[in-house]
């Protein structure tokens, strides 16, 4: 088992957890130690793993030795009002070969995702998300995946997968499985405009950065809809993590935990990932993560199980013409949350062989009664007819 070659938890960070006091997560979370072996994982829902691998890195000139300043920040925490089970299961080293860490990569997440644990990773280099999203390849066809990031990491899709290509390998590599790939938080001069050109003809969502700033809940429908998410946290700006590698434009620590709660609260996401978590460890940019650690299992914890979403006399349902489509939404009386009918189109070769329904928000709804169609309906309308 994959699960076995994951090593235990420092003893320095196990010290620092036995060390906080009583009702903190330190003195609460079952670790795995070399002293008590690998936690039971039965009734778990959510493991903590740190990825030791940076290779791909393209701007990385050290290997990353550990993520334990954020462990420490986290055991430091105080819990919500959670009934949820947290394991810290330890890291996943380098391997001799960057593939040697791919291959333990993705089998620790199919074993995980077949016991329904998300794994909440700890990373170094983005590419690890490649192997993360081939860990559902016998799993589940046609996935969703969102990257916050000031990049779209597409790159050459001819080139060795590197942090700044996984995303090309993901659309390129058979087979096939990545159904919507979204990226939040982009910053148009770190992108070049073929890769933004491609994105646009690929149907893909991106939402930039400023969009972001004004108006932070655009994101949700966005991670409701979402299998994976990866989050950069170089897509943060430099005055709220004080990390070396940090720009000085980007989102503000309050909004990425924002994010992070949103991404916890999606009924449908399995895979959370924190990746490029710098070398330097800085104490302010450690404590943010551990930060946003805790917003995505307090989202985890309010979660609704409005998927996959069944409809009943607990939803609304809106019925409106526009142009000579009649669009179907529906609103959740418990939660207030919208969804946009995408259907089935029986003479064309539809990828998702079913009607389906696509989160949206009061804004989509408002725009259609407007008469103006929302655009993440028509992106998806048309992947769906690709």
């Amino acid at each position: 088992m994959s699960l076995e070659f994951i090593q235990p938890v420092s003893d320095v960070a196990q010290a620092h957890a036995m060390l906080q006091p009583q009702r903190t997560i330190g003195r609460s979370i079952n670790i795995h130690t070399s002293h008590t072996g690998m936690p039971d994982l039965k009734n778990v829902q959510l493991a903590l793993i740190g990825l030791l691998e940076n290779r791909r890195d393209e701007n990385s000139l050290q290997q990353l030795k550990s993520v334990d300043q954020v462990r420490k920040q986290f055991y430091e925490l105080y819990p919500g009002n959670w009934t949820s089970s947290l394991v810290d299961l330890g890291d996943v080293h380098a391997g001799d070969q960057v593939d040697d860490t791919y291959y333990l990569v993705k089998n620790v997440t199919t074993q995980l995702l077949v016991k329904n644990i998300i794994p909440i990773f700890l990373g170094g280099s983005q590419d690890l998300m490649y192997p993360i999203y081939r860990s559902f390849d016998d799993i589940q066809n046609m996935i969703n995946v969102v990257n916050i990031d000031s990049r779209f990491d597409l790159g050459d899709i001819e080139a060795p997968i590197s942090s700044r290509s996984y995303v090309g390998k993901m659309v390129t590599d058979q087979p096939y499985n990545l159904f919507n790939y979204s990226n939040l938080g982009y910053q148009t001069y770190f992108n070049s405009q073929d890769e933004i050109d491609l994105l646009d003809r690929m149907y893909f969502d991106a939402i930039r950065l400023g969009t972001l700033d004004a108006d932070i809940s655009l994101s949700e429908p966005v991670l409701r809809d979402a299998d994976v998410v990866g989050f950069d946290i170089g897509v943060i700006k430099a005055g709220d993590t004080a990390f070396a590698k940090a720009y000085p434009n980007g989102l503000t620590g309050k909004n990425a935990c924002r994010l992070s709660r949103y991404s916890g609260i999606s009924d449908r996401l399995k895979v959370f990932g924190i990746f490029e978590i710098p070398i330097d460890e800085s104490v302010t940019g450690s404590q943010l993560i551990a930060e946003m650690i805790w917003y995505f299992i307090e989202g985890f914890n309010y979660r609704s199980g409005e998927y996959p979403l069944i409809i009943d006399e607990s939803y609304v349902k809106y019925r409106v013409p526009i142009e000579d489509e009649v669009l179907t939404f529906y609103k959740s009386m418990e939660t207030g949350r919208f969804w946009i009918e995408l259907p089935f189109i029986s003479h064309v070769n539809n990828k998702l062989k079913q009607r389906t329904l696509l989160p949206c928000n009061r804004q989509d709804y408002e725009m259609a009664c407007d008469q103006i169609m929302p655009d993440r309906w028509l992106k998806a309308r048309r992947k769906n007819e690709v």
